[in-house]
């Protein structure tokens, strides 16, 4: 337990933001599994709408610093490549 002032508020603070973290890592995820089923029924439409949703998360979790800008921009990346197979196959 942190004994200077200042220390105990940056408890406080780490806690109420790694919750604010999680949920929107969870929540980043849930997007990115709806992208993977609509892909997975071969619904193309679905899937591009899907799509831009994700990427939307995607850019919103890197501004947020929930992931890095680099992961962010690979994530984006590969699913778009996928996307892509899908609706040309």
């Amino acid at each position: 337990m942190p004994n200077i002032k200042s220390a105990e508020k940056r408890v406080r603070v780490h806690a109420r933001r790694s919750l604010r973290n999680v949920s929107l890592k969870s929540a980043l995820r849930t997007t990115l599994k709806k992208f993977e089923t609509a892909l997975a029924q071969s619904d193309v439409e679905q899937a591009r709408l899907a799509l831009h949703i994700a990427t939307r998360a995607l850019d919103k979790a890197a501004t947020k610093g929930i992931i890095h800008r680099n992961a962010a921009s690979r994530k984006k990346s590969r699913l778009t490549r996928r996307f892509n197979a899908a609706a040309n196959a």
